[in-house]
This record gives C-alpha cells, sequence and structure tokens, in this order.
C-alpha cells in the first residue's frame, strides 16, 4: 500500500485567529457541528492504534492542523508521540507535521518539535502589510507575534516551511513577498490559492482572477529558476512538484496530481472524512471510536470519493500542457474557480525555463 497519510483536527475548527480567509471555517459551517472540540485521549489512542493495524509496517504521517491545532495543548502531543512509541511493534516510520499560526510557540513548544522531528508549516503572507488578513478575535495584525514564533524555531533548531495563503492582495504584490521571504532567510516556501466559500462566487481582493493568478505564476516561477541557477535556490512547493514531473517523477502533493490521493481526516471527536476540503456531513465516512481505518478505506463512499475526481474533461486530454499540468489542481479549487487560461498562458511562458533543472536538456 502507499504511505499512509493522515491529517488530524486536534482542536478542531477552534482557533485563536480570525484571518478572513480561512477555509476550514467556512468547511465546519456547512456541517451541523462547528466544532467536535479537543480531542480527548482515548480517541487518540483508538485513532493511532487504527493506523499502525492499517499500515503494517509501512510509513505513516501524521499531520496535525486546525483550526489551530496547539489550542490542543502540549500534553496532548506528547501523549500522542509516546502512544505511538509504545504501540509501534511493527516500526513503522512515523512523520509528524504541524500547521499552526505560531501565536502559541514558546520555548518549550520548540523544543517539543524539535526532540521529536516535526516539520512545522508556519502560517505567514509575506511583511506586515501583506499580512494584513492574519488578525487575531480584536482585528490586530498577527505578524509580530508571528516573527517571534519562527526566531524561536530558528533558536531551536526546528525545520520549518512558510505556508502562505495566495490571494488577489498577494498576487499583486507576489515579488515584494519572495523576496521579503528570501532575504529574511525563509527558504522553504508555499503558496496555496485562496478559496471562496462553497458556492460563493463573490470577487474581492481575497481571491485570484485569471490575469491576477498569470502574473503570478509567470513573476515568481521565474525569480525561482532565477534562483536556483544562481545557487540561492529557494523551495517553492508547488513548482518543485511541477519540476519533478516535468522530469519525469511522481509529485509529492496532492492537489497537482490531477486527482484525489487516498488519504484521512480525523477531527476532534474522530470523525473521519477524505479530505481537508470536504470535512462535510456528507463525506464523513465514520468514526474511529466504533470503526477502523481499514473498513472506512474500503467503503463505498471513500471509493466514490477518489473515482469522482478522476474525471477528466475532454479539453484538458486534448491539451499539449496536461502532462504536467493535470487538469489544473485538485477538485475543491476547479470547483471555486477555472484557472486553464493562466495555466495555458503559464506555461507557454515558461516552459523553456523548466530545463534548467534538467542534467540534459528536453
Amino acid at each position: 500500500m502507499p504511505p499512509l497519510s493522515i491529517m488530524i483536527k486536534p482542536a478542531s475548527s477552534n482557533c485563536n485567529l480570525r484571518c478572513k480567509y480561512c477555509f476550514y471555517c467556512d468547511v465546519a459551517s456547512q456541517r451541523e457541528d462547528f466544532s467536535f472540540g479537543v480531542m480527548n485521549n482515548e480517541t487518540a489512542e483508538n485513532l493511532i492504534k487504527s493506523a499502525l493495524s492499517f499500515a503494517n509496517g509501512e510509513m505513516i504521517a501524521f499531520a496535525f492542523q486546525g483550526g489551530e491545532p496547539l489550542i490542543a495543548g502540549i500534553d496532548y502531543f506528547r501523549n500522542f508521540v509516546n502512544c505511538v512509541n509504545q504501540n509501534n511493534s511493527k516500526n513503522s516510520r512515523i512523520f509528524y507535521s504541524v500547521q499552526t499560526n505560531g501565536t502559541f510557540v514558546d520555548d518549550e513548544w520548540a523544543e517539543f518539535f524539535r526532540e521529536n522531528e516535526f516539520l512545522v508549516g508556519l502560517s505567514l503572507d509575506g511583511d506586515y502589510a501583506s499580512n494584513k488578513f492574519r488578525v487575531d478575535a480584536q482585528g490586530q495584525n498577527s505578524f509580530y507575534k508571528i516573527l517571534k514564533a519562527a526566531e524561536k524555531f530558528k533558536k531551536h533548531g526546528v525545520e520549518f516551511n512558510i505556508l502562505t495563503v495566495l490571494t488577489g492582495f498577494c498576487a499583486d504584490n507576489c515579488e515584494k513577498i519572495y523576496k521579503y521571504f528570501r532575504d529574511n532567510g525563509f527558504k522553504y516556501l508555499q503558496f496555496i490559492p485562496c478559496l471562496r466559500p462553497f458556492g460563493d462566487k463573490s470577487e474581492s481582493e481575497l481571491y485570484m482572477t485569471n490575469e491576477q493568478y498569470t502574473r503570478f505564476l509567470i513573476k515568481i516561477f521565474n525569480l525561482y529558476v532565477k534562483d536556483f541557477v544562481r545557487g540561492n535556490y529557494v523551495s517553492v512547493r508547488m513548482f518543485d512538484n511541477l519540476v519533478q514531473m516535468y522530469l519525469g517523477n511522481k509529485p509529492e502533493q496532492c492537489g497537482v496530481c490531477g486527482h484525489c490521493s487516498f488519504q484521512f481526516v480525523a477531527e476532534g471527536n474522530g470523525n473521519i472524512y477524505p479530505c481537508d476540503f470536504y470535512c462535510v456531513d456528507e463525506w464523513l465516512l465514520g468514526n474511529i471510536n466504533q470503526k477502523s481505518l481499514s473498513s472506512m478505506a474500503n467503503s463505498e463512499k471513500a471509493k466514490r470519493f477518489i473515482v469522482e475526481s478522476l474525471n477528466v474533461p475532454e479539453e484538458c486530454k486534448n491539451c499539449k500542457f496536461y502532462p504536467i499540468c493535470r487538469a489544473g489542481g485538485c477538485k475543491r479549487q476547479r470547483a471555486d474557480r477555472d484557472y486553464c487560461q493562466a495555466y495555458k498562458t503559464f506555461y507557454s511562458s515558461c516552459l523553456p525555463l523548466f530545463r534548467a533543472f534538467s542534467k540534459t536538456p528536453k
């Protein structure tokens, strides 16, 4: 079986910030229960034991997200890691990651992440002006608290990436944002397109147009290639994956595969869903306190979720860029907006630059 990927919402949708574009706040509002609270130790133990049984000695990636996962408290995470260590009798390789807004991070948290080899995704949208959508309950910019978290990570030797929500505002200021990250030593970046709420077709500076996305892709890819050639490589996850596909390798990022991949999302009460974007009642697979991951993975609903993502429009099948574009992003992103023209313009302009990453030019 492929490596097992489990995303965990230890504090459900609970968060201390009020980011203006939070997609999970929208997802949670679509179901009967907005929040399932903090995951208790019994549910965590059931999840861990079921995951280890299902993996049968193969690799497992546990990724903690929210809401804000650190609301669950450091003892939750300590107990989780201890439970994995105590029950991992078949010696599955375990990888931990956590996505956080950074506002709770202190020396204790940073040392815990380092000791247990957590890869941390720290949410930051650029400099102070660019971070304007990441506000607390009083409407205050969280920028300086996030920078303090980054300093804690550097001090304790924690591996971390920067996660940036790609808004229309961000796309318009992308060169400044990229250079800010690079010049401040942030060399591992993810830009995640901002999604509108389900069924919402409104326009604002939060949501990119095709023109804005086109400019972002072309400008940032050009900077990405220049820095690589100059020996000052900055990792941009989406582009790293596109380069791998260009070289004939498999991408590691779910959103660029062209179809949904096999994963589980565990909510605070043990509810299991097939995707972070679809933690809604319609796609509830079951609860880990009553069902095993194996039984839920083999359910008709889980299979249907994957199958529905396999449909490829005829226009895409006949497009010369399909082998690398894969119909333009994940199912949820395609449902939000058709960025076909942005991708076509980007590949038409930048595909020759991919040769910089190949020993044998194509």
